[in-house]
């Protein structure tokens, strides 16, 4: 069968993709979440607690509806992705990407030789249906979808260069780790930095590479739609449900949810 990723081709058209951020770290709720409305859900191996197979279970729980997964690696590391890949994993966001020979590291390692480095172990793995997509080793390499987080002072000084490699599909802008870099730590909203961002998203826009983020800020959220983003979380939901049961208990408990009130927006 043909190379097929409808998120990637979604991207690709400019068509507008929103997003919520899988941290709870279970397939009962990712398959719940599927079932929302979303186009994209991201799972979480950053600072989630997901491993290999819980990835694998959210995987295998979101599979059956339209929304499409999106897993965030721990880190580029050549092997960690070759196992994402073979579990099925077609797009992959991957954290503190800063200059373009990094990213030119990550595009080898998400394909098969001669274009990559990716280790040919498909005919066991669920990304072939284990060898059922008798031609999966001819079209993976146009199925994956690489997106790659932009996420300090240094990244934004290479964006350009970043954004010119061939075979990252999209730049994704990390406000918290950004904010920090920019030495405004748990101040993403700071003026500095949303300048910083808008700036970013323009840049990359004109590329013509995909544009994306993560803000639990509605506002935000439209003004980065706006700026042509095609790839934006609105809500994480470890923090949703967290913030419904504190509304929760402070109906019936004011004065003990008053003191575990203030936690932080999610935008990371």
């Amino acid at each position: 069968m043909p190379a097929h990723n409808p998120f990637k081709a979604a991207l690709a058209a400019r068509q507008a993709q929103i997003g919520l951020w899988l941290s709870m770290a279970t397939p009962y709720l990712a398959e719940v979440s599927a079932t929302t409305g979303f186009d994209w859900l991201l799972i979480d191996g950053e600072h989630a607690p997901n491993d290999l197979r819980t990835t694998l279970q959210a995987l295998q729980a979101v599979a059956p509806y339209p929304a499409q997964p999106v897993v965030r690696a721990l880190a580029g590391e050549v092997a960690l992705i070759k196992q994402l890949l073979d579990i099925g994993a077609k797009n992959l966001l991957v954290p503190m990407v800063d200059t373009a020979e990094q990213a030119a590291s990550l595009v080898s390692s998400t394909r098969y030789p001669p274009q990559g480095i990716r280790g040919v172990g498909s005919a066991v793995g669920r990304a072939s249906r284990w060898s059922s997509r008798t031609d999966y080793l001819d079209v993976a390499n146009d199925e994956i979808c690489l997106l790659v987080q932009a996420e300090s002072v240094t990244a934004l000084a290479n964006l350009e260069a970043i954004c010119a490699v061939d075979g990252v599909d999209g730049v994704f802008i990390g406000p918290a780790d950004l904010a920090a870099s920019m030495g405004y730590r748990g101040k993403p909203g700071h003026p500095e930095v949303q300048a910083a961002i808008e700036g970013a998203m323009r840049t990359i826009v004109a590329s013509g590479k995909a544009a994306g983020t993560l803000t639990s800020d509605p506002t935000l959220a439209r003004r980065y739609l706006d700026l042509g983003c095609t790839f934006v979380a609105t809500g994480v939901d470890v923090t949703m449900y967290a913030n419904a049961a504190r509304r929760l208990a402070a109906e019936f408990k004011p004065q003990q949810a008053a003191s575990a009130s203030g936690a932080p927006s999610a935008a990371y």
